[in-house]
């Protein structure tokens, strides 16, 4: 699959980034150059915008605008000339979370969104976007017994079920390219839901 642009996508908890190394070697071993990265962040610049958003109090626009910088320096420093070489990227992340989070969590305005997605990175959307579906009291749970919480993670049930209509809404909108993965079943299971997907793409 040289030149894919593959995104994963879900609630905090939901266990996605567990299965992007496994997918990255399984590519490398079938011949392909595979870059794995993430959002926010992937450049320095980016990275260091990542930590702000995490961890520093700021309203919904603020934030919208935050992480559409970021991803602003990660498409034209990493992305898109990784795709311009014909490598498969993996990415932890891309506009749909924007919509999901900051759309239907925040209840900012979608159509600033879309204009703002045009704006930044124009035509550019995944090939394929792998969203791992989990209730957001499945995945509040996971994240309690894993690390100290975020300022995302931080926010109560409510917020994540609004996050989850949100990536709802975009696999609606979107059906030939956001696929469903049940992140609700145990890892095996869910490894095999992806790599079904990748077969199905072939």
């Amino acid at each position: 699959m040289p030149g894919r642009f593959i995104t994963f996508e879900g609630i905090d908890g939901a266990g996605k980034s567990s299965h992007i190394e496994p997918l990255a070697a399984r590519l490398r071993a079938a011949g392909h150059t595979v870059l794995v990265t993430r959002e926010p962040g992937g450049t320095p610049l980016a990275e260091r915008l990542r930590e702000m958003l995490l961890h520093t109090p700021m309203d919904g626009l603020t934030e919208a605008l935050l992480v559409f910088a970021a991803r602003r320096n990660h498409v034209q420093q990493v992305i898109a000339p990784a795709l311009a070489r014909g490598d498969t990227v993996l990415c932890d992340r891309f506009t749909d979370a924007t919509f999901a989070y900051q759309g239907a969590g925040r209840g900012f305005d979608v159509a600033q969104l879309t204009a703002l997605e045009s704006w930044v990175h124009g035509d550019l959307q995944p090939d394929l976007t792998l969203w791992f579906d989990l209730p957001a009291e499945l995945a509040a749970q996971r994240l309690s017994a894993a690390r100290a919480p975020d300022r995302f993670e931080q926010q109560d049930g409510t917020f994540f079920e609004r996050v989850r209509s949100g990536y709802l809404a975009r696999a609606e909108a979107f059906p030939q390219r956001i696929r469903r993965i049940d992140a609700a079943a145990d890892r095996d299971s869910v490894g095999r839901q992806v790599m079904a997907v990748l077969e199905r793409l072939r």
